[in-house]
């Protein structure tokens, strides 16, 4: 039971130090300001205002008179050697204060604080690194101050005649007190020792040590010596803390020290010593050594309430409730201004049945934490809501409890555990509750609440396509995702089931109406319905038609390599069955990655050792095979092809050949993905290379440098060029590479030269350096030709929209193109400015070339396509765009059936 007479032994301790308290000044004090950050208009020989503030500590002191307030900035370290030497007065004393959050001290550099010759000052909030010197001062008061000195001196040194200086609250490394200093009293304060004693008070008669923690390093740990007559010891906790290095023996090692000269007069009681002294005495009074409490008590009769435990760990149960409240010096709050509170676990050991602690920090009832819960979250406006806090606290003593609701009304502050509200309009509102006890200690949570309209459930939904991000563009997001969001749904109370059915055989079912995500197989319009189910009971639903479409793709090439090589498994590729190709992106020394966001891979086909005349598809994994085709072969021959194609929701696409059986090899070149990669600008065909006119045929073994950015249209920055690369006048069958870096050529190919054939391929490839690229023959020898058709960089103008491959055009079904004739393709988006196509040639009367171009632009001399008698000859080609149509052009040579797919187009606009 907490004794009514507690606080008046409190109150009684603090008049028995103090004397009756003086009366408040009715003025309010003015005040100085420092501050030493940039920008703060501050000068030394300024007024001190707000506006122009003192620079340093030192000119603020010089210039403050009695009453004034010395308000310092916080956040900057103020490098100086402040001495404070001018003095308040009765009532009126001169403070130095911290200008900052709570919590934020005044930090001064290595120089000391000193305070000399002044009197009626106040020191609050400072740490002082070079520690704090009090000399010829009267009334001065030093509160949560921190002070660090050497490790061989005090950092707290009162001296030279100084009286009535007050520490409270202060953390201190080493404390002197000395030279006819009286009446200093330390309360509240941790004070530390190391090999120097912690506190030594010598000629300072009348000093008061209560309520302070001590941690011993060496010799004693409060020391008393010389004419330190009349002084008081009490409440404190002295732990002997643990050194690195014994003690000199000669001080060894003790709690309370009073010499002879010291003891008249003095009281020591209440004190509570843990820790190992090294077998040192723990007591020292009047000359004579004590080694525990009961044998010091019944020598001196002091310190019979002194508590003596062996280890640190004992300490903290004892020093509750068991100090006295009557000591002089006593505080009502301590080191951290918590107030002095009684502990009902604990029975009141304190002097009187106080409930007074000992040592610096006093005891609280902590609350821990809190929950708070409401029984309706969810619900429509004009529903009573009952929340419910579930405290956790120390002592679970009685608590109050602070109810907001978040939508602008009052608070409930109660002592219940629940309140009870009704909202009044919808909101997405935090209720909160914060939970406190006696000592303003407490604890606080938050629960999020949805008030609604009232009104039936009315199921509703949004979709968006759901892309990779440029944040995290590795992150696995398959192509043709849609996110279907709920969150339109008109919902009174809570749904407890979403069914979400794709329309594509898919469905899913879901507790909260949150978004959803579904990877389609392919485009298209899909019918997308969505049924809700409440706590009530209630059910909607309804259905709408979702489009589905690719992305528009920014461009990332990547170092070609093999992804698929039938030729190493010893099993070619057989007619009527597909074959998967996995695609990874990013090739690691461990092996390739995941595909991640990517909506289309580039790649290099080819199909070698035929069995017969034949033609391969490329198609996306999980839809069906389209009616194009992407790779055309003779029989034993070899041909290759670039192919863009979507990829399947699973990461791989398909190959298949039409007839008989041949090996197929992929090589891997690069990919299109949303939110990354560089962007697409198509340019007029132009011809970069031909070592016909120009270095000659290229040599098997042999490199040759091209020059591809900062040439023609092609700007500097470029980071991949889209190139038409034809072989002439190969002398035997050879393959050639195209590549960035000449130090690092890649096992793949590009292009399959055969004598007394002209063969071409588009190819994307990378800037290498100084805008170059490197073009590698592997035998033989053979004339090359570099058209460039467009070219990618950061700033580039359009992003690359797959399509699943679908046929624009067939002369095989509208007559011959003749020599020297242009057919019009159509068909394409309005929007497109340049587009991706496999552009096939058959039933050739004689050898010429196509060239391709956009509709309503000029043609030039370079070549997309060349052209066979007897073969039909497939090429990738990547060309501008007019109108939603291109122009494809016959050369002079023999007549031509022409096949046009498209792969997929370019825009400026993101659809």
């Amino acid at each position: 039971m907490r004794p009514t007479r507690a606080t008046v032994l409190l109150t009684a301790g603090l008049v028995t130090l103090l004397g009756v308290p003086s009366a408040v000044a009715a003025e309010t004090p003015t005040s100085l300001y420092v501050n030493n950050y940039a920008g703060s208009s501050c000068s030394d020989g300024g007024p001190g205002s707000q506006a122009v503030p003192f620079c340093t500590i030192s000119a603020a002191a010089k210039a403050a008179a009695p009453g004034q307030t010395v308000r310092i900035k916080t956040g900057k370290t103020y490098d100086e050697a402040v001495t404070i030497n001018s003095s308040g007065a009765p009532g009126k004393p001169v403070a130095f204060v911290a200008d900052g959050p709570v919590g934020n001290p005044v930090i001064l550099g290595k120089e000391a604080l000193t305070i000399s010759g002044a009197s009626h000052v106040v020191v609050s909030d400072l740490y002082a690194n070079g520690g704090i010197k009090v000399s010829r001062s009267a009334d001065v008061e030093l509160e949560r101050v921190r002070t660090i000195g050497s490790t061989t001196g005090a950092s707290l040194v009162i001296g030279e005649a100084s009286t009535d200086v007050r520490v409270s609250r202060a953390v201190l490394y080493g404390v002197r007190i000395d030279g006819g200093a009286q009446r200093t009293v330390l309360g509240r304060n941790d004070i530390h020792g190391g090999k120097q004693e912690p506190l030594a008070v010598v000629d300072a008669p009348g000093t008061v040590i209560t309520n302070n923690t001590v941690q011993l390093g060496c010799g004693a740990a409060v020391s008393l010596s010389g004419g330190s007559s009349g002084s008081a010891v009490f409440n404190n906790v002295i732990n002997a803390k643990g050194l690195s290095g014994p003690c000199d023996p000669a001080p060894g090692r003790g709690a309370i020290a009073v010499s002879q000269s010291a003891a008249d007069g003095t009281r020591s009681d209440y004190n509570l010593i843990a820790g190992d002294f090294q077998a040192g005495p723990v007591y020292q009074w009047g000359g004579a050594a004590h080694q525990d409490q009961a044998a010091f008590h019944a020598a001196t009769g002091q310190g019979g309430r002194d508590i003596v435990v062996p280890t640190s760990a004992e300490a903290g149960a004892k020093a509750v409730d068991s100090a006295d409240a009557t000591a002089p010096g006593v505080l009502l709050t301590d080191s951290k201004g918590y107030p002095v509170v009684d502990d009902p676990r604990v029975p009141n050991t304190g002097k009187d049945g106080g409930y007074l602690d000992r040592g610096a920090r006093e005891g609280q009832d902590w609350v821990q934490s809190v929950r708070l819960d409401l029984d309706q979250p969810w619900a429509p406006a004009g529903t009573t809501v009952k929340a419910t806090a579930t405290a956790v606290s120390a002592w679970s003593g009685p608590l109050t409890y602070h109810f907001s609701f978040g939508d602008g009304s009052a608070p409930v502050v109660t002592k219940e555990r629940t309140a009870t509200h009704v909202y009044s309009a919808p909101c997405e509102c935090t209720a909160t509750v914060t939970a406190y006890n006696d000592a303003n200690l407490s604890a606080f949570a938050g629960y999020k609440t949805k008030v609604t309209a009232p009104g039936p459930l009315t199921a509703g939904f949004t979709s968006k396509p759901f892309l990779p991000s440029a944040e995290d563009p590795r992150a696995y997001v398959a192509p043709l995702t849609v996110e279907v969001d709920p969150g339109t749904s008109a919902t009174p109370w809570p749904v407890q089931q979403v069914d979400v059915d794709f329309g594509d055989g898919a469905k899913e079912r879901v507790s909260a109406p949150d978004p959803v995500r579904h990877a389609y197989a392919q485009p298209g319009g899909y019918k997308v319905t969505v049924t809700l189910k409440d706590a009530k009971g209630a059910t909607s639903t309804v259905s709408r038609t979702v489009q589905v479409a690719y992305a528009a793709s920014g461009y990332v090439a990547v170092d070609p390599f093999r992804a698929l090589d039938t030729r190493t498994a010893g099993t070619p590729a057989q007619a009527g069955t597909a074959t998967p190709v996995t695609l990874p992106i990013v090739y690691y020394s461990s092996g390739p990655s995941h595909t991640a966001g990517a909506t289309a891979a580039v790649l290099n086909v080819t199909v070698t050792g035929a069995t017969q005349d034949t033609h391969l598809n490329v198609w996306p994994s999980g839809q069906p095979r389209p009616a194009t085709s992407n790779v055309n072969v003779r029989a034993g021959g070899t041909s290759s092809n670039t192919v863009t194609v979507p990829i399947g929701a699973d990461g791989k696409v398909l190959t298949q050949l039409n007839s008989g059986q041949g090996h197929v090899v992929v090589d891997f070149v690069g990919y299109y993905q949303p939110n990354t990669g560089h962007k697409f600008a198509p340019i007029t065909p132009t011809r970069l290379a031909d070592t016909r006119t120009a270095g000659g045929a290229l040599g098997g073994g042999q490199t040759r440098t091209v020059k591809v950015a900062g040439v023609w249209t092609i700007p500097p920055d470029a980071t991949a060029v889209a190139l038409n690369l034809t072989s002439t006048g190969a002398t035997t069958d050879t393959h050639v590479i195209a590549y960035p870096d000449p130090k690092r050529r890649p096992a793949t190919s590009n292009l399959n030269p055969e004598p007394g054939k002209d063969k071409s391929n588009q190819v994307i490839v990378p800037v290498g350096p100084d805008g170059t690229i490197t073009l590698y023959n592997n035998a033989g020898s053979t004339d090359l030709v570099v058209d460039a058709v467009g070219y990618y960089r950061d700033s580039g103008e359009a992003l690359f929209v797959p399509v699943v491959p679908q046929r624009l055009a067939d002369t095989r079904t509208t007559g011959k193109l003749a020599p020297g004739a242009t057919t019009t393709v159509s068909g394409l988006p309005a929007d497109a400015v340049g587009a991706a196509l496999n552009v096939t040639a058959t039933d050739t009367s004689d050898a010429g070339f196509l060239t391709v171009h956009g509709y309503g632009t000029a043609r030039t001399s370079a070549s997309s396509l060349n052209t066979r008698p007897g073969d039909t000859v497939p090429n990738h080609v990547i060309t501008p765009v007019g109108d939603g149509k291109v122009s494809i052009w016959n050369s002079w040579g023999g007549s031509n059936h022409v096949i046009t797919d498209l792969l997929g187009y370019f825009t400026y606009t993101r659809p």
